[in-house]
């Protein structure tokens, strides 16, 4: 009678010396590694952080608001003044996110979004109607410029919304608000010259006051700031058009 030697698994899960030999063979796949729970580690003690920049630079708003008590800070006036900046440069940064396209707003919308805007915000307001080629060709003007000016405000509505019957020949028309007051009008195209560009929109748009805002010279840059910066744009693009038509001629 043979002579058969079991080997029980007397372990649930442990390998027997059967299952050994056959994966040394090839004919099981291999025995999985054993589980091992994750090693504890505390979460850090808020308290226990030492309180400096990094530490300031981790904290939201709401956060460094909650700290404008807080006697550590009082006692380090580094830190003190640290907290305030990084405040004050949140709040710009959220102020900017408001804006940067055109927005749709219906009659209804006007006096919250247009008159009631804070006043160191100034808002361009378009009239126009669909299927005005002009009115398109502004729209897309303005796209731009509210990309590049993120800190001003545009919006967009359509014309006997906003004012009930008003004569489409006067599309598009611009008015220019701040501090609830219409600081300038553009009706129709005739003001923005003969071929419009965002450029030339900026330029018109900034001659009486420092109505385009990119949100990087501070909070009521200067108008003539303003126009610098219009015309120094202005003219770097004239040089990139110019270094293309350079290139598109040799290439030919």
């Amino acid at each position: 009678m043979a002579n058969y030697h079991f080997v029980y698994k007397d372990v649930e899960g442990a390998s027997t010396q059967w299952d050994d030999i056959q994966r040394k063979l090839g004919n099981i796949p291999p025995k999985p590694p054993p589980f091992k729970p994750p090693s504890f580690s505390p979460a850090a003690d808020e308290d226990s952080k030492p309180k400096d920049k990094a530490w300031i630079d981790e904290k939201s708003e709401e956060q460094l608001e909650d700290l404008e008590d807080d006697p550590d800070l009082d006692d380090d006036r580094f830190l003190h003044e640290y907290r305030k900046k990084r405040l004050a440069e949140m709040r710009e940064a959220a102020k900017l996110q408001r804006y940067g396209s055109v927005i749709p707003i219906s009659g209804s919308d006007f006096v919250r979004e247009v008159s009631q805007a804070p006043p160191d915000v100034w808002v361009v307001v378009i009239l126009y109607k669909d299927g005005y080629p002009e009115c398109g060709i502004l729209l897309q003007c303005l796209e731009e410029l509210a990309t590049k000016y993120p800190a001003t405000k545009f919006v967009k509505i359509i014309s006997t919304d906003c004012i009930p019957n008003y004569p489409d020949r006067n599309l598009p028309t611009l008015l220019v608000y701040n501090n609830s007051a219409v600081k300038a009008n553009y009706v129709g195209m005739h003001s923005f010259g003969r071929r419009c560009t965002p450029e030339g929109v900026a330029l018109v748009l900034c001659q009486s006051d420092p109505v385009l805002n990119d949100g990087q010279s501070g909070s009521e840059p200067s108008r003539k700031a303003v126009l610098e910066g219009v015309r120094q744009r202005l003219i770097e693009k004239v040089v990139r058009d110019h270094e293309d038509d350079d290139d598109g001629s040799s290439s030919d």
